[in-house]
């Protein structure tokens, strides 16, 4: 009898060791502060998205200028968030990043403009006198400066941030996330108009989860745990993203908790577009891994084009 409860023990024991797997601890690199556009990363954390699948991730915040896909590629995290643009050309430059999944399915990065500056497109917006502050050198800059170039009127300034001086003068423009900084110049009582860039022709994926092609390889099931992770928290944030909004806000305190909100309620429509499936949320395409890697090659921003399913796998 006292061998039997001895076995059943060591039996006990045993599973109940199996069962309380060490979680794998990874990191994950921002390459901005807080904000809405993470909601989903930061949700399957709260959520326990990744600890239901022994995964124990460590967001680290970011800032202006994170060289996020370098960290990557350097392996000093194993995951990042970048864009489909910078994705290509740390490719270009050799590096084996690879997208294994996207926040946004359509880019929000647009300009803003005053409504009563007359300006009723994105090309008036460089066809009209004035200061525009965008990031100089950046891919989306360089493609609208060389798509307007036979009306190119406006002057580029460096885009500092912020709409304090967006709301000093009138025949202003800036560059914003339409989800953002509208936002932001409405609260001060400026009346905006927005215009995407993506409506241009230029549609990079952003919040765009990346890895090395090297993890892939020796760790596919991390990888994979990560991604199912993912999803579970971007759909789970969808539908009640008061909860992340609410740390998020604590650790980001440059927006209020009500600006935090009305930017998860505007930026739906970028992470799960009419008629597409929950299921389907962060899917990319190779026609748009294509139409970006085909605007970079003109661009002269990298040497040339690449197979579309060299940039991501999903």
């Amino acid at each position: 009898m006292k061998r039997i409860i001895t076995l059943v023990s060591l039996a006990l024991y045993s599973f109940s060791g199996f069962a309380a797997s060490t979680p794998v601890k990874t990191k994950l690199a921002l390459n901005w502060k807080p904000e809405p556009e993470f909601g989903g990363f930061y949700q399957a954390k709260l959520g326990n998205h990744f600890a239901k699948r022994d995964l124990d991730v460590e967001i680290i915040e970011g800032g202006g200028g994170t060289p996020v896909a370098q960290i990557v590629s350097a392996g000093k995290v194993e995951f990042g968030i970048s864009s489909a643009d910078e994705l290509v050309i740390a490719q270009d430059r050799g590096s084996d990043l690879v997208a294994i999944f996207t926040g946004y399915i359509s880019n929000p990065q647009g300009v803003m403009v005053h409504e009563a500056s007359g300006i009723k497109s994105m090309k008036d917006a460089f066809a009209t006198p004035g200061n525009m502050a965008i990031a100089v050198g950046m891919p989306y800059t360089l493609y609208l400066k060389n798509k307007f170039k036979k009306d190119l009127k406006v002057t580029i300034v460096p885009y500092s941030g912020g709409v304090g001086t967006f709301l000093a003068d009138p025949q202003f423009r800036q560059q914003c996330f339409v989800t953002s900084e509208p936002l932001a110049a409405r609260e001060k009582g400026a009346k905006v108009k927005t215009f995407l860039i993506a409506d241009e022709g230029y549609d990079p994926y952003a919040s765009l989860l990346v890895t090395r092609r090297k993890t892939m390889t020796e760790k596919p099931e991390l990888v994979k745990k990560m991604v199912e992770a993912v999803r579970e928290g971007w759909i789970s944030y969808l539908k009640d993203p008061k909860p992340s909004n609410e740390i998020m806000a604590k650790l980001n305190p440059t927006m209020t908790l009500a600006t935090f909100n009305q930017i998860a309620e505007l930026q739906k429509p970028f992470v799960l577009p009419k008629g597409m499936k929950e299921s389907e949320i962060g899917k990319m395409t190779d026609a748009r891994w294509n139409a970006i890697s085909d605007a970079l090659v003109e661009l002269k921003l990298v040497k040339k084009k690449k197979s579309a399913k060299e940039f991501y796998v999903q």
